[in-house]
C-alpha cells in the first residue's frame, strides 16, 4: 500500500534550520535536506521536496535500512551553535549526521558558501545512503551534471553546485548519489559549495577544520548575550535562530527563510516569508538589544537609514511594509502551478503582494527600534533624524487613515485600532529623543498630535459592551476582539494595570485562547478576504505572557510560559502558527515567535526575582 500525500511530507516540525547568514537551509529528521536556497534567502531553491516531494529536489543521507530496522531518529544542536546532528540508531548501529553551514569569521570578505555534511559510526556499520538531486528555480529547471575535477558539477538557471565527497559517487538521471557502510569511528564527509570558482577540489582534513571553526563562530558569537536567567537555554536558541535569519553582508533580518508552508493543511494562506518586515525586524532588533547584541541592531539601523531617504507615489506612505535584503522593492506573487504544494496545500507562491499595502503600523514600530538604538547603541545621526522628522511629518497628516493593519487584511483598508496606537509610539518616541538629546523639531506640534491619537483610542478603539467589562476592540465600530492590543502596555500607551487594559486582557483571554495559544482574532467575526481557517499565532502567545506578567499575574504567566515551551519543536524552534492538536503550521522557523520568547521570558524572568 503506497503511502498518502500527508505521510510523504515530513511535520513542518520535524525540522532542523543551518545556515551562513546569507541564505538557510532545512534539515528534516529523516536526514534529507529538503530546502536550500542558494546564494541568498530569497533566491529560487535547488532543493524544495518541502513543497513538492517528486518534483522539488532534495538531499537525502540516511540508514538504508527497512522502517522494522530504524529503531529511533533524533535531531540536536552541537551546544552553543548552529550545527545540527542527526541520529539514526538501527538494529545494524548508530550513525550520526552533523550538518552545517561554513562560517569561520564575521563578515568574511573570503566567505565561500558550503553546505557540508559529515556521517559518522558510533556504533556498528550502518548502510547508509546518499541522493544529490538538485532542481533549479524553483525545481522549473534540471541540471547539467558532470565530473569535474575531484568531483561533481551541476548547473542551470545560472547556479552552480560543486559536490565533493570522500565516498565515490556515481551520476544518474541528472542527479548523484551512493551507498556505502559506515565503519564504528569513521567519518565520511559530503560538502557542497555554491558558485565555486575553479574545479571542486577532494574532500580532506580540511572538513575538521571547517567544523570547528563553525563552532568557534557560533560560541564566540553567543558570549556576548547579557542573558543568564532562568530559560537560557530557550532564549539562546531563539537568538541563535534570529541570528541565522540575519543577512550579514546588508544587515537586513528577514521573517522567515521558507516560503509555501501553509497556515492551514490544504488552504490557499501560503506565502512568501523570505524579506525584511519592516515590523519584524525591528521587533527583532528590540530583542536583539535586550540581549546585548549591539553590532546587529547598528547593522540593522545602517540598512534601515537606507530606506528613510525614498519616497513613493499617493498615500502609501514614504516607507514600504517589506523590502528584499537589498532594500529593494518585493518581487509581485507568482504563482509555482508545477509544484504540489506542502501536503497538497496551494497556491505555492513565490513573491509577496502585501508590500503594496498601507500598514501605519510599521511607522511606530520603525521609530521605537531607533529610539531604542539611540539610547542604548551608538545614536541617530543628523541624516537619520532629518529623514525621521521627514517621515514623521507626513504620518501627523496620515494617521487618521483606514489602512490594512498588522494583520495584512486583503478585505479592504479599515480604522483599525493596533495601526493608532503605533502612530502613537511613533510620535511619542520622537517627542522622547528630541527632548532627551536636544534635537530640532516642532515638540509642541507634535505633542498634541500625540494627545489626540491617544483620545481618539480611548474614545473610539474601547467598546465598553465587549466582553463581561468592555474591551479595546480590532476596529473603530466593531465588536472584534484583537491580540495585537495586548501591547498597550508593552509599547508604554497605558500602564499594565490601566482598568480597560485588564478588562481586555480578561475578555482576549475568555475568547481568543485555547490552552494559552492564542487566536489573532475570529476569522469569522472579521472575515479577512481569504478563505479556510488558521491556526493559533505564537507570537500572540507569548505576547499573552508578557502582558500577565507585566499585569502581576506571575503565576499564569510562568504556567502559559512554560505551557508555551512545549508547544516548540524538539529543537526549540517555531513556526508562525500552531494548530489545535499541536502541529505547527505556516513558514518555518519565524523570527517574530523567537523574539517575542526572547521579550516575554526575559520580562518574566525579571518580575520573578
Amino acid at each position: 500500500m503506497s503511502p498518502s500525500r500527508s505521510e510523504r511530507y515530513l511535520p513542518i516540525a520535524e525540522h532542523g534550520i543551518i545556515g551562513d547568514l546569507r541564505s538557510a537551509a532545512l534539515v528534516g529528521t529523516d536526514g534529507t535536506v529538503d530546502w536550500f536556497c542558494p546564494g541568498r534567502f530569497d533566491a529560487p531553491s535547488v532543493f524544495a521536496s518541502l513543497l513538492d516531494t517528486d518534483r522539488g529536489g532534495h538531499w537525502r543521507l540516511a540508514p538504508c535500512v527497512d522502517e522494522t530496522e530504524l529503531a529511533s531518529q533524533q535531531q540536536f544542536y552541537y551546544p552553543d551553535s548552529n550545527i545540527l546532528i542527526t541520529r539514526f540508531l538501527t538494529a545494524d548501529g548508530i550513525v550520526e549526521v552533523q550538518d552545517l553551514m561554513v562560517v569561520l569569521r564575521p563578515h568574511d570578505p573570503d566567505h565561500r558558501q558550503r553546505l557540508v555534511r559529515r556521517v559518522t559510526g558510533v556504533r556498528g556499520s550502518v548502510p547508509m545512503t546518499v541522493e544529490v538531486v538538485p532542481r533549479p528555480d524553483y525545481a522549473r529547471e534540471t541540471p547539467k551534471v558532470e565530473s569535474a575535477g575531484a568531483g561533481i558539477r551541476f548547473t542551470g538557471s545560472g547556479v552552480t553546485l560543486d559536490l565533493t565527497s570522500s565516498v565515490e559517487l556515481e551520476i544518474t538521471d541528472h542527479a548523484a548519489g551512493a551507498e556505502f557502510r559506515t565503519a564504528e569511528g569513521r567519518t565520511e564527509v559530503f560538502v557542497l559549495e555554491v558558485d565555486a570558482t575553479g574545479e571542486p577540489t577532494a574532500c580532506d582534513d580540511a572538513a575538521e577544520a571547517l567544523f570547528t571553526g563553525t563552532v568557534s563562530f557560533w560560541k564566540d558569537w553567543l558570549a556576548h548575550s547579557s542573558y543568564t536567567g532562568r530559560w537560557r537555554e530557550r532564549v539562546h536558541r531563539s537568538a541563535l535562530t534570529l541570528k541565522l535569519l540575519t543577512h550579514e553582508p546588508t544587515g537586513a533580518v528577514i521573517a522567515s527563510p521558507t516560503m509555501g508552508l501553509p497556515e492551514q493543511l490544504g488552504g490557499e494562506r501560503n506565502w512568501d516569508y523570505r524579506y525584511v518586515w519592516m515590523r519584524d525586524a525591528a521587533f527583532t532588533l528590540y530583542a536583539l538589544l535586550r540581549l546585548g547584541f549591539t553590532e546587529e541592531a547598528g547593522a540593522f539601523i545602517g540598512w534601515l537609514s537606507g530606506r528613510f531617504g525614498s519616497t513613493r507615489d499617493g498615500d502609501q506612505g514614504p516607507l514600504r511594509v517589506m523590502y528584499t535584503i537589498d532594500g529593494d522593492e518585493t518581487p509581485d506573487e507568482v504563482e509555482l502551478d508545477h509544484l504540489d504544494g506542502y501536503r497538497g496545500s496551494r497556491p505555492v507562491l513565490a513573491g509577496n503582494g502585501a508590500s503594496a499595502q498601507l500598514q501605519l503600523d510599521i511607522y511606530g514600530e520603525i521609530i521605537d527600534s531607533v529610539y531604542l538604538y539611540d539610547k542604548y547603541g551608538d545614536g541617530v545621526g543628523h541624516e537619520d533624524w532629518t529623514n525621521l522628522c521627514t517621515i514623521l511629518d507626513w504620518l501627523r497628516e496620515h494617521w487618521d487613515s483606514p489602512d490594512e493593519g498588522i494583520w495584512e487584511t486583503r478585505a479592504g483598508r479599515q480604522d483599525h485600532v493596533f495601526s493608532r496606537l503605533m502612530c502613537w509610539v511613533a510620535v511619542e518616541r520622537m517627542i522622547r529623543m528630541a527632548r532627551r538629546r536636544g534635537l530640532p523639531g516642532d515638540v509642541g506640534a507634535w505633542t498634541t498630535t500625540r494627545d489626540e491619537i491617544y483620545h481618539q483610542i480611548m474614545d473610539r478603539g474601547w467598546n465598553p459592551d465587549v466582553g463581561p467589562r468592555g474591551s479595546f476592540v480590532q476596529r473603530y465600530g466593531a465588536t472584534t476582539l484583537d491580540a495585537s492590543v495586548l501591547l498597550m502596555p508593552m509599547v508604554k500607551f497605558c500602564a499594565p494595570t490601566e482598568p480597560r487594559f485588564l478588562a481586555t486582557l480578561d475578555a482576549i483571554n475568555d475568547d481568543l485562547v485555547v490552552d494559552t495559544l492564542v487566536f489573532r482574532y475570529d476569522v469569522e467575526d472579521s472575515p479577512d478576504g481569504l478563505d479556510g481557517e488558521e491556526g493559533t499565532f505564537s507570537m500572540c502567545s507569548f505576547w499573552n505572557v508578557e502582558a500577565m506578567t507585566r499585569a502581576g499575574r506571575l503565576e499564569q504567566a510562568r504556567i502559559a510560559l512554560e505551557k508555551m515551551f512545549s508547544y516548540g519543536n524538539h529543537l526549540g524552534l517555531y513556526a508562525e502558527e500552531i494548530g489545535l492538536t499541536g502541529e505547527q503550521l505556516g513558514n518555518f522557523p519565524q523570527a517574530f515567535t523567537h523574539l517575542s520568547l526572547i521579550s516575554s521570558a526575559i520580562n518574566l524572568d525579571r518580575a520573578l526575582g
